[in-house]
């Protein structure tokens, strides 16, 4: 089903902004309007994944109304509970309690109407690096969360390391607003900084990064190559998500040609099918 929801959202439009698998079910929003045309084409490309093989069904395509978000809100807490998603990351809903240990960067976190509780393998992917650059001695200045979502990269991160100062961008407002409520609730206001746009500041040399995450489609990632990777800082970092495991090294090669060094493709431990790209700027 994973794999099944990552080709719905490379090949749906409505759905490129993020979807989640929920009970067996495909999920993504879109506007009233958009409702009708979006579920046509969402059944047409499901008949195409059909026939290709994949254990889908194109008359089960539907689309229904949004729920009160109140009654949205309950359903999220029974089922989302603290997560420890690395060494030091723990996760808390809102609606939950985390006595925590001495060394754990703890993230308070409401999903809102955005995506992205950590739970999903990609996002655990990309908090493993970050967490592991940490252990290392990484100390990033100035780090880019591109596609924030809930804000869950651009908290941990800030989590991970205090003195940075994080940009936390999405296209969608629905989610920058989210992400200005966790990071309220986070008390981290000083340190993020998040805001509506759809591509990485400017590069060459103006708005660059020593820390760049992206937990995003293949198709977009491979689209924004070309201003992405500036937007890395000489001997930082760039940390790409959101792949299926046969879309990471065809992604990791567009980066590579724009100059980045690649330092590993690592596949998810909890869901194999995933992968994520780790590749480097060279200081020089």
């Amino acid at each position: 089903m994973e794999e099944a929801a990552a080709l719905i959202a490379a090949m749906v439009p409505d759905a490129a902004s993020g979807l989640e698998v929920r009970a067996g079910e495909v999920v993504f929003w879109v506007p009233r309007e958009r409702g009708e045309a979006a579920t046509e084409s969402t059944r047409q490309v499901v008949a195409t994944l059909v026939a290709a093989g994949q254990p889908l069904d194109a008359d089960g395509v539907t689309a229904r109304a949004a729920v009160p978000e109140p009654e949205w809100r309950d359903a999220w807490k029974r089922y989302f509970r603290t997560v420890r998603l690395t060494r030091q990351i723990v996760v808390v809903p809102s609606w939950d309690v985390h006595d925590p240990a001495p060394d754990d960067r703890v993230v308070h976190l409401d999903p809102g109407m955005a995506f992205g509780t950590g739970a999903h393998e990609s996002t655990r992917l990309i908090l493993g690096m970050a967490q592991e650059l940490a252990d290392r001695g990484a100390r990033p200045a100035r780090v880019l969360d591109l596609g924030t979502g809930s804000g869950i990269l651009a908290l941990a991160v800030a989590a991970l390391w205090p003195e940075a100062s994080v940009l936390a961008l999405d296209n969608d407002p629905l989610a920058i607003e989210a992400a200005r409520e966790n990071i309220a609730a986070n008390r981290a206001e000083a340190a993020i900084r998040a805001e509506v746009a759809a591509a990485p500041p400017g590069s060459a040399g103006a708005g660059r990064f020593d820390l760049v995450m992206a937990n995003i489609q293949a198709d977009v990632l491979t689209g924004l190559a070309d201003s992405l990777a500036p937007a890395v800082a000489p001997g930082g970092w760039l940390a790409l998500s959101g792949l299926l495991a046969e879309q990471a090294a065809p992604v990791a090669e567009v980066y590579r040609a724009q100059g980045l060094e690649l330092v590993e493709i690592r596949p998810g431990e909890g869901d194999p099918a995933w992968s994520a790209v780790l590749l480097r700027c060279s200081a020089s």
